[in-house]
């Protein structure tokens, strides 16, 4: 309920925010902060840091990415080996990375529309359809409507900062706010697109796709009796089993983990187009120089994230703290902290901020209005995504930024 209030109240309109400045200014993330006149605060709390963001997630997001590459192996031969000792291997964790990463590359090189838009309209569809086959199986097995019970009746206790901080930096991560992608994306859009359609489908479309796989997790949690609690890694403790109670279930589980893969692609190739296009853009390279060379920095930044979750003591057990963090454990974990939540909400709200403050908003509702019938400068629309953009969203990801920071207490002992 929080998420979706968060991804329509909040996410929404930054995704319009984002795509309209990309396309105001026609350049990536750093050129569309310096075209506009940002100071080196502003270039530096939020296109700088968007850029890291991207870069520093991709690295260990190559990682994950990687281990659909193997479930596709293990389903087909049948592996029971478990998910704790197959991450747990180093050597195997940092070739599939390194594989993973080497597609994402190749397909950057056939740029955007070349590359991922084609593959993207056919295995999109796909994977949507074998989703949504699994849920429907998911809810046949035995048990799995105490995981319905769990899924869907609210326990409002539960609802504490915690919880809303965790939806929110949820709808930014799956909606790529806060990351420069969307300001890139949209700095190659037609100017008689329609942004508005399209961010409103955005987060439709990913809303929809997020709950529909709540019913092909959680079900299926319950009846086999995992713990809901395990968080990203259900996906391959959970589904291997369901495949194994379906027929010709080795065969759907490659092809589901296959297309799990093409979905964490078009999160990869967006996350290496941003610093991708910054040496594109401002530095002048070709694509080929500059995807070859964020894609090998990124694959070498993210070996320590393939040995934290057991190859290696050192980079299993490292710790970091802040005041009002806790430790943290293993290095993986670090790094999603600091770029992956903490970052992520600040680029935002810097955003936020940039674009409702610093500049001339019009420029952005004037962006927001070419393509777009129902949105028209002056009418209710229009204002009411300036009073959003410049009162309700930076008042909301301020608070979340400054619980986060242990201003309000409110994760004493967390």
């Amino acid at each position: 309920m929080v998420y979706i209030l968060c991804v329509l109240l909040i996410g929404v309109p930054l995704l319009f925010t984002e795509m309209g400045l990309g396309r105001f200014t026609k350049k990536s993330t750093i050129g569309a902060f310096k075209d506009t006149g940002a100071n080196a605060v502003w270039m530096g709390a939020g296109a700088i840091l968007a850029l890291c963001v991207s870069f520093f997630v991709l690295s260990y997001y190559g990682v994950i990415a990687g281990w659909t590459v193997g479930y596709i192996y293990k389903s087909l031969i049948g592996a029971t080996a478990g998910f704790e000792a197959f991450a747990a291997n180093g050597t195997a964790a940092i070739i599939l990375s390194g594989g993973f990463m080497l597609v994402t590359v190749l397909i950057v090189l056939g740029g955007v529309s070349g590359g991922i838009e084609k593959a993207a309209k056919i295995l999109m569809p796909v994977l949507f359809i074998l989703i949504f086959v699994v849920a429907i199986r998911s809810l046949m097995l035995e048990g799995a409507m105490a995981g319905v019970e769990f899924y869907l009746k609210p326990d409002f206790s539960k609802l504490t900062a915690n919880s809303i901080l965790a939806a929110l930096g949820q709808a930014f991560f799956s909606m790529s706010i806060g990351w420069g992608i969307m300001i890139t994306y949209g700095s190659y859009l037609p100017k008689d697109s329609n942004l508005v359609e399209s961010g409103i489908y955005v987060g439709l479309m990913d809303t929809g796709i997020a709950l529909l796989s709540g019913f092909m997790i959680f079900p299926a949690v319950f009846a086999f009796g995992k713990s809901p609690e395990a968080g990203p890694t259900l996906v391959f403790q959970v589904l291997p089993d369901i495949f194994s109670t379906m027929p010709g279930g080795n065969i759907i589980g490659a092809l589901f983990f296959l297309l799990l893969m093409v979905a964490a692609l078009t999160s990869s190739i967006s996350m290496l187009e941003v610093p991708a296009s910054y040496f594109i853009d401002e530095k002048k390279w070709s694509r080929k120089k500059a995807a070859w060379f964020v894609g090998i920095a990124t694959f070498l930044v993210g070996v320590p994230s393939a040995l934290s979750h057991g190859a290696s003591d050192l980079f299993t057990n490292l710790r970091f703290s802040l005041p009002w963090t806790g430790d943290i454990l293993g290095f993986q974990n670090i790094v999603d902290y600091i770029f992956g939540t903490f970052f992520i909400v600040v680029v935002a709200l810097t955003t936020c901020l940039y674009v409702a403050w610093k500049l001339p908003i019009e420029n952005i509702v004037g962006e927001l209005d070419n393509g777009s019938p129902s949105f028209k400068a002056g009418n209710f629309a229009s204002k009411a995504f300036v009073f959003f953009i410049r009162f309700v969203c930076p008042a909301v990801i301020l608070l979340v930024l400054l619980n986060m920071m242990g201003v309000f207490g409110i994760f004493a002992g967390a």
